[in-house]
């Protein structure tokens, strides 16, 4: 006579160990992510939550923060027309202005506080980089070249770059300043007519409450 022996079949979970060891893992996963964005969280909670009473930003906090899209969403382009990957504007602040390329006399005016409220940040002026984004198709008039020196300047479609920020009511895309964080969140968005003092004491708290972890330059 035959003996056949029978046998259960493998656990498609796998062994027990395996599992464990899996959700060890992904623990361990989601520990280093929250160690790695604690002190952002920190430093914004510092800034928007626990501050002194009668503190006002001149600057609205964009709430939940909006992250940079893909080159897809966003096609950026330089003065010569390469493409530029919005991804490479990260690890930086970046002041926003949007404008067409004629850049009339408000828009000139914008440019120029731009730069001087970047200039005003003294030691940590290098932590902020100051973006023209050019919306509608036209190119940088010539005799701002000189001005714009240092700057980072782009060529995007205005329909594509609406759908990431977006002005008050009733206001136009080229009425604010748009502030990005480093992670390339677009965070805080200036009022038209913006006073540049007050902004200056946005920029200023803001580069103090993130110097514990964001350093000047890209990575």
């Amino acid at each position: 006579m035959v003996r056949l022996s029978v046998h259960s079949l493998p656990d498609p979970a796998g062994p027990p160990a395996d599992a464990a060891r899996t959700r060890q893992g992904r623990w361990k996963m989601l520990l280093v992510l929250l160690v790695c964005a604690a002190p952002v969280l920190a430093s914004y909670f510092m800034y928007y939550v626990v501050r002194p009473d009668g503190r006002t930003n001149h600057g609205t906090l964009i709430q939940p923060s909006r992250a940079m899209p893909s080159a897809q969403a966003l096609p950026l382009r330089d003065l010569t027309g390469q493409a530029v990957d919005p991804a490479t504007l990260k690890g930086q602040w970046l002041l926003v202005t949007v404008a067409g390329g004629a850049c009339d006399a408000a828009c000139e005016n914008k440019l120029y506080l731009q730069r001087q409220l970047r200039e005003s940040l003294g030691k940590d002026k290098d932590r902020l980089d100051r973006v023209w984004l050019i919306d509608d198709g036209q190119p940088m008039r010539a005799n701002l070249q000189s001005a714009m020196q240092g700057a980072t300047v782009l060529q995007v479609p205005r329909s594509a770059l609406a759908a990431w920020l977006q002005p008050e009511a009733d206001q136009t895309l080229q009425a604010h300043w748009y502030l990005v964080d480093p992670m390339g969140q677009w965070m805080m968005r200036f009022p038209a007519q913006a006073e540049p003092r007050k902004v200056l004491k946005d920029l200023t708290r803001l580069m103090r409450a993130s110097s514990s972890w964001d350093e000047a330059g890209r990575p």
